[in-house]
């Protein structure tokens, strides 16, 4: 992460400590507020840990790298008991 993309999230996290302010002197201490505002400072915590100690990038893998999925039958017994719903065609008999 470059420094600008870090005081990119330094700027975000300071509009959102605005924006959670403005909700609490509009509601209060409502839970949700608090809640948000416990959620804000765990944002805080973490960006600052990011800030003065980065995790090691992760090799990214090329985006025009195929990855082949094979066409060979796969190992039925492992769609046994699983339901057809939402694949676009339940009203087929299954496959046998």
């Amino acid at each position: 992460m470059t420094r600008s993309e870090i005081a990119e999230l330094h700027y975000a996290v300071g509009q959102l400590r605005q924006s959670i302010g403005a909700l609490r002197s509009h509601y209060g201490d409502a839970n949700s507020v608090r809640r948000l505002e416990n959620d804000l400072e765990r944002l805080v915590i973490d960006t600052d840990e990011f800030d003065q100690s980065p995790p090691q990038e992760i090799v990214a893998r090329r985006r025009d790298e195929t990855i082949y999925v094979p066409d060979s039958k796969s190992d039925e017994a492992a769609w046994m008991g699983a339901q057809d719903e939402g694949l676009g065609f339940h009203s087929r008999p299954r496959t046998k």
